[in-house]
């Protein structure tokens, strides 16, 4: 393909040498160009790609586009073709869509976005689709799923390149359809643009992070951006209309929408719920048509992802019966409120809860379930945003029985300085600090009696953890089910 078939028009500034040239492939990290790639240099969160044109130019990229003023430009326009555009982040999404030929005009893509029940969502929704009989594939926080294959996910939105890669892939795969957790930095940073989206689903918005957004309105920002730029004008948006961040963005889209909740006047709503450990059971509403609804996940987070997957599927084209079969035979989703029971006495929960939002509803979710003392086990991640963790610490404390603070992933920082900012709002002091996540985990396994819930919160599906700049092996669920069966063992 020719380079300026890979690059939009109207966003080009200027251009050193010729871009007739035919390219073999396209890289943003120059470790991996390859002769006759086009090298595209992005600013990013700790290094800045302009800095390394030159390794580029020397491994064999015959073309660079760039957005910054290059100073020494005549260095590399001999070997390599210079293409100055506004923005690279946005040239780079132009660039991967036009190479790997655009395949979400041939599929029916749904993004999925919000601060928290992307996951579960994209999870109901694909198996809605599959019992519609649609061949589906899956980019998400957990794992990518392309036909058959499973892919470890790297982020939960990947760059442009990657994410095109993966529709190109999915196509080739026999996918029809496509379901995609949509993450705020994919779109601040343009990582789904020039793709095509059918239908759109907002599932919340609370706190979290504003390490990198600053605000919350910068935060809804970016989620607004999925509506208002990103979306199929003949699309449909599926708003949660009990969240006023929801309520806010469907007073601004201009597409059709459904909205969903428990509150009146919504399109799609739930009543006469009955939760237990089993499953769900609601009757759910849609424009004034009653479904009696069979679902195996457990709390009222489920049922508002039910609905926000059922608004979606409704949004293709899926019918009714159809969608309340998917609803019925949808998946329990690894590290969301996923049940150990490896024969104890007490239930055991891990949950991927990491905001404050998440955590009240895992507590509340608990508390609904049992008549025991609920055990809470968790901590806040290091290099993200400080300002959530005295809140958790309030939500823990005020709403668990007893609360074990301990690590989550702490990066760069001391776990002890970031639990000292949990402490500092706690609201009782029915608690204990144990740094190692390990150690808590028995603790709270030891400590917990019959009927009690101990609820494992914070990393959920998560198999590793990160400290320093190293990920170590760590999965709660393996750990709490070690713990258990060393007390039965030894009980």
């Amino acid at each position: 393909m020719k380079i300026k078939e890979l690059i939009e028009e109207r966003e080009i500034l200027s251009i050193i040498g010729s871009d007739e040239l035919q390219v073999s492939g396209i890289s943003y990290d120059s470790r991996k160009v390859q002769p006759g790639h086009l090298f595209v240099a992005l600013q990013g969160e700790k290094a800045d790609g302009h800095s390394f044109i030159e390794s580029a130019v020397k491994k064999g990229a015959i073309a660079v586009i760039h957005d910054r003023e290059l100073w020494e430009s005549g260095r590399f326009s001999p070997f390599a073709s210079l293409i100055r555009v506004r923005d690279s982040r946005k040239a780079l999404a132009f660039a991967a869509s036009a190479y790997y030929r655009m395949p979400s005009h041939s599929m029916t893509v749904i993004g999925i976005t919000g601060t928290n029940g992307k996951t579960t969502t994209t999870y109901i929704l694909k198996s809605i689709l599959e019992a519609w009989g649609k061949k589906v594939g899956l980019i998400g926080t957990i794992q990518y799923i392309i036909g058959d294959l499973l892919c470890p996910a790297t982020h939960t939105t990947p760059e442009s390149l990657e994410f095109q890669a993966l529709l190109h892939d999915m196509l080739a795969a026999g996918c029809s359809h496509v379901v995609a957790e949509v993450s705020s930095h994919a779109l601040s940073q343009k990582r789904i643009d020039n793709t095509l989206f059918r239908s759109g689903v907002f599932t919340n918005l609370t706190r979290d992070h504003l390490d990198f957004h600053g605000t919350m309105d910068d935060y809804f920002l970016a989620k607004k951006r999925f509506f208002t730029d990103l979306l199929d004008k003949n699309g449909m948006s599926v708003i949660n209309h009990d969240d006023p961040w929801g309520r806010r963005l469907a007073e601004s889209v201009l597409t059709d929408q459904y909205t969903y909740g428990l509150e009146s006047g919504a399109d799609l709503m739930a009543s006469e719920m009955n939760n237990s450990f089993d499953g769900l059971r609601f009757i759910l509403t849609f424009r004034g048509r009653a479904y009696e609804t069979v679902s195996p996940l457990v709390g009222l987070p489920n049922v508002y992802n039910i609905l926000s997957a059922a608004g979606a599927a409704a949004s293709v084209g899926v019918p009714w019966e159809v969608i309340l079969e998917g609803i019925r035979k949808s998946p329990l989703v690894r590290g969301r409120f996923e049940k150990v029971d490896v024969g104890q006495k007490f239930l055991a929960i891990v949950d991927y809860a990491h905001t404050e939002d998440a955590l009240e509803r895992l507590i509340y979710t608990a508390r609904s379930l049992t008549r025991g003392n609920i055990i809470t086990v968790f901590g806040c991640g290091g290099d993200r945003d400080r300002g959530k963790r005295p809140r958790m610490g309030a939500i823990a404390t005020r709403l668990s029985d007893f609360v074990i603070i301990t690590s989550d992933n702490p990066r760069s920082e001391k776990p002890e300085d970031i639990i000292k900012d949990i402490e500092a709002g706690a609201a009782r002091k029915n608690y204990l600090i144990e740094a190692d996540r390990k150690e808590a985990i028995k603790r709270a396994v030891l400590m917990a009696e019959e009927n009690d819930v101990v609820l494992i919160a914070g990393k959920g599906h998560e198999t590793w953890q990160e400290v320093g700049e190293e990920r170590f092996p760590f999965s709660d669920r393996e750990v709490i089910e070690k713990s258990i069966r060393h007390l039965i063992n030894n009980s």
